[in-house]
């Protein structure tokens, strides 16, 4: 019986090589990256939150384009969660909008895969606070002395 499963599995796989059922596929990591790229281009996006993109980046020194955004990939399209930090003053509505258009477009365009959801989670504000410019017009009055 064992040489019967065996060339059953010779022929099944025979068939699918003579078919031509070819497939590529593409791991969450690349996807996420051209969601990264496709993020940081939008103005009021002050940076990615979540992930433990932070420790790789310090110990290898690059940045991390998929930092902050998960993906589920399937054969024809993928689901991408987008977890951001805005700028203070920006319009979070608008600049939801965008990254979904964005991110959308970009990823569709680079990988071919069909894109059914783009959400985007805001985890958090900048706001300048009142000792940043402090900070910087401390010195400027120290040297003037």
């Amino acid at each position: 019986m064992e040489e019967n499963n065996e060339n059953e599995l010779i022929e099944t796989t025979e068939e699918i090589v003579t078919e031509g059922t070819n497939s590529i596929r593409i791991s969450n990591e690349a996807v996420a990256t051209y969601a990264g790229i496709a993020v940081s281009e939008v103005s009021g996006v002050y940076g990615m939150a979540g992930g433990f993109a932070g420790i790789t980046e310090a110990l290898s020194g690059k940045k991390n384009l998929a930092k902050g955004i998960k993906v589920d990939v399937d054969e024809k399209s993928a689901k991408i969660d987008v977890n951001i930090i805005v700028e203070y003053g920006a319009r979070i509505p608008d600049v939801a909008f965008e990254i979904q258009n964005g991110v959308k477009k970009s990823v569709e365009n680079m990988t071919g895969l069909k894109v059914q959801e783009v959400n985007v989670h805001v985890q958090g504000v900048h706001a300048i606070t009142d000792k940043e410019p402090e900070e910087n017009i401390e010195p400027e009055t120290n040297e003037e002395n």
